[in-house]
């Protein structure tokens, strides 16, 4: 069986659509299993072994540049990489009219959400199955269940395991170290850096000293006034493999409602996630190892609440045997 899934962004849209591969695979472990994903969150996609083969596109670029000769070439390139072989079947998980209009660029019948179930109802006109899949529940059930409806799998009702293989060490920080993930998409995400550099202080007071990440130039000056006030590192810049690496090591992550927090719950980490502009509920953290959710939109959480929710997680882990 040859499959294509078709989930192009955002970074923790991808993280959550991963276990489909597991369920995938435990029922059918011969099948090929491809991914269509935007470029910048392609490096996920290849960290699991389930997945053969990974299809980079830049829709983000090309339509900025729609007119330009050599984003008319790209994409026909991409199309033609579509369509090379066919597909037994094209999974469209985001359910949004461009990753529908994508989807049925592959050769192959394309699947994917009814017009209740979809981001975007329209999508679903594109499909050539539909199924119903209530969106009151949390992105990472509603991929499950997706998959499972189009391919005849048993509906899940276990953990999700997402599989993800952590690529070998580039630069990292010595001894034991948490991370801090100060820096979002939108300024409504974000946290009071006074509250991070309290934060940081707590970790560094256990033993975890923090590495804070960041990602832009704009956020490193962020970066580096938190590790000033709380004895943190400050990494050079990262490609996502690389971030990835010391995300997989670290002791305890805290984050806001990101990619990168998301990505490092996956990987099993000790993970709070403190939302500011978005209710958890659909998107809340989820991996298997000791993970939490604060906050909300307009329910920004103060430091003493998130201080404790640490605590509490730090506990499980020095109460581990060994």
């Amino acid at each position: 069986m040859r499959l294509l899934i078709v989930k192009t962004s955002s970074m923790g849209d991808v993280v959550h659509a991963l276990p489909v591969v597991h369920d995938i695979v435990r029922e059918h472990p011969q099948a090929r299993i491809e991914w269509l994903v935007e470029a910048p969150f392609a490096a996920i996609a290849s960290m699991h072994p389930g997945v053969a083969a990974v299809l980079p596109m830049a829709w983000r670029k090309w339509r900025r540049e729609l007119y330009a000769r050599r984003t008319w070439h790209a994409m026909a390139a991409l199309r033609a990489r579509l369509r090379s072989e066919p597909y037994d079947l094209v999974l469209d998980l985001q359910g949004l009219l461009k990753s529908a209009l994508w989807a049925r660029q592959a050769l192959g019948p394309t699947a994917g959400y009814d017009a209740a179930s979809a981001r975007e109802p329209l999508a679903a006109r594109l499909y050539r199955r539909r199924l119903a899949v209530p969106r009151e529940l949390h992105a990472v059930r509603r991929c499950r269940l997706l998959v499972a409806g189009h391919l005849g799998l048993p509906a899940p009702d276990d953990a999700p395991v997402f599989g993800l293989e952590a690529p070998a060490p580039g630069w990292m920080p010595r001894g034991t170290y948490s991370v801090l993930i100060p820096n979002a998409s939108r300024p409504e995400k974000l946290w009071p850096e006074r509250h991070w550099i309290a934060v940081g202080r707590r970790l560094s007071e256990r033993g975890l000293p923090p590495v804070v990440l960041w990602g832009r130039h704009d956020e490193q000056t962020l970066a580096e006034r938190i590790a000033a006030g709380c004895d943190g590192d400050v990494p050079p810049f990262l490609k996502v493999g690389e971030m990835a690496s010391v995300l997989a090591r670290a002791e305890q992550v805290v984050g806001l409602d990101t990619g990168f927090t998301h990505l490092a719950a996956a990987f099993g980490r000790p993970t709070l996630g403190v939302y500011c502009d978005h209710e958890p509920g659909l998107a809340g953290i989820t991996g298997p190892g000791p993970v939490a959710s604060i906050g909300g939109r307009r329910q920004v959480p103060g430091r003493s609440e998130v201080l404790e929710l640490l605590d509490a997680q730090m506990a499980i882990r020095e109460d581990r045997p060994g």
